[in-house]
C-alpha cells in the first residue's frame, strides 16, 4: 500500500521548514506592522506653514498651520497645502512599512503582498 500524503523522494520535511518559515516570516510582519501603526509621521508643505501628522494606520492625528496661510479670500492655497503634506505624510507611512516588509522578505519582488 502507498503512502498517503507528502511528496516523494523526502519533501515533506523541507515542506515542513517552509511552513516554519513562512510562519516566523508572518509573526515577523505582524510585529513590524504593529510597530508602524504605533509611530506617527510627520509632513509640511508651504515651507513649513501648514504641518500634517498622520499615525501609521493611515489616519490623521492632526493638522497645524501658521496664521499667515489663513486667507479668506485663497481658501484653495489652504486647501491645496493641507492636502500636499496629507498625502506626503501618507507616503512616509507607506515609506516606512514597504522598507519594515522588504527587510522581513529579504526583497522578495511582488511576493510582499502574500498574507505570509
Amino acid at each position: 500500500m502507498g503512502k498517503r500524503g507528502g511528496f516523494p523522494g523526502g519533501m515533506p520535511g523541507n515542506m515542513n521548514n517552509l511552513m516554519k518559515q513562512a510562519q516566523r516570516m508572518q509573526r515577523q510582519m505582524e510585529e513590524k506592522t504593529a510597530e508602524i501603526e504605533n509611530q506617527s509621521f510627520e509632513a509640511t508643505a508651504g515651507g513649513g506653514v501648514v504641518a500634517v501628522t498622520v499615525s501609521g494606520k493611515r489616519e490623521i492625528m492632526s493638522i497645524k498651520m501658521d496664521k499667515e496661510v489663513v486667507d479668506p479670500d485663497d481658501i484653495e492655497m489652504l486647501e491645496d497645502l493641507i492636502v500636499s503634506a496629507a498625502n506626503e505624510a501618507l507616503r512616509k507611512v507607506d515609506e516606512a512599512s514597504n522598507a519594515a516588509m522588504s527587510g522581513i522578505t529579504g526583497g522578495l519582488g511582488g511576493m510582499s503582498g502574500l498574507p505570509f
